[in-house]
């Protein structure tokens, strides 16, 4: 038998193993900040403007109650009553307010300025982008 174990030979066999991992590394900075500008701007708007004549026309007849105001071609007609003592009351159709309606209309440009808020990114003390709106 010792002639056997001296052909025998043992050879150790070996393994790796490997494991697979991660972990966080930190590879830079990243700063992201607001910037406002101003910027001026011109508004453009129409206006519509509204004024109004006024013309008083003499009447001076009697009337038996007061007149309902009324419109006649575009034109509004209050009538203006006073009582007056005669022997008894009667009622005197004095005047009547007409009323025209004029519109006009006008552009009109408004000077103003108008705020714009930009990001900025920056990595290591470098700009990176500049991503802004505008509207």
């Amino acid at each position: 038998m010792t002639e056997q174990h001296e052909q025998e030979q043992r050879i150790p066999l070996a393994e790796e193993v490997l494991s697979v991992g991660k972990k966080e590394v930190a590879t830079g900075r990243v700063r992201v900040r607001t910037v406002v500008e101003e910027q001026p701007a011109l508004f453009r708007e129409t206006l519509t403007r509204t004024s109004l004549d006024v013309e008083r026309v003499p009447i001076g007849r009697e009337v038996g109650s007061v007149p309902e105001p009324r419109e006649e071609d575009g034109v509004l007609v209050i009538p203006i009553v006073e009582e007056r003592l005669v022997v008894e009351k009667r009622l005197f159709l004095v005047e009547e307010m007409r009323v025209r309606r004029a519109t006009a209309t006008e552009e009109v440009e408004v000077p103003a300025s108008r705020r714009v808020m930009r990001a900025v990114v920056e990595r290591d003390g470098q700009d990176i982008a500049t991503e802004g709106v505008n509207r």
